[in-house]
């Protein structure tokens, strides 16, 4: 598990559907122990938000979607 992530939040998108493009990005940013503030930096967004998409509470925005895609991408 990575240092930078609760517990609670690693569970939550592990139980989280992994299709999800907020969910695949979360996995990603836990298993690169990347910041949520920098992920919410980089998209202009709240963290709030992003934990929300982390979690498939909420899914992205068409209008982001192709710039998360593209984060997505760019984290590998």
């Amino acid at each position: 598990m990575s240092r930078g992530y609760s517990v609670s939040v690693v569970e939550n998108i592990k139980k989280a559907d992994g299709k999800l493009l907020g969910v695949r990005l979360g996995l990603v940013c836990v298993s690169h122990d990347i910041p949520v503030s920098r992920v919410a930096d980089d998209l202009g967004v709240t963290r709030q938000t992003v934990y929300y998409w982390f979690s498939g509470v909420r899914t992205p925005k068409n209008h982001i979607r192709p710039a998360l895609e593209a984060y997505l991408n760019k984290l590998g």
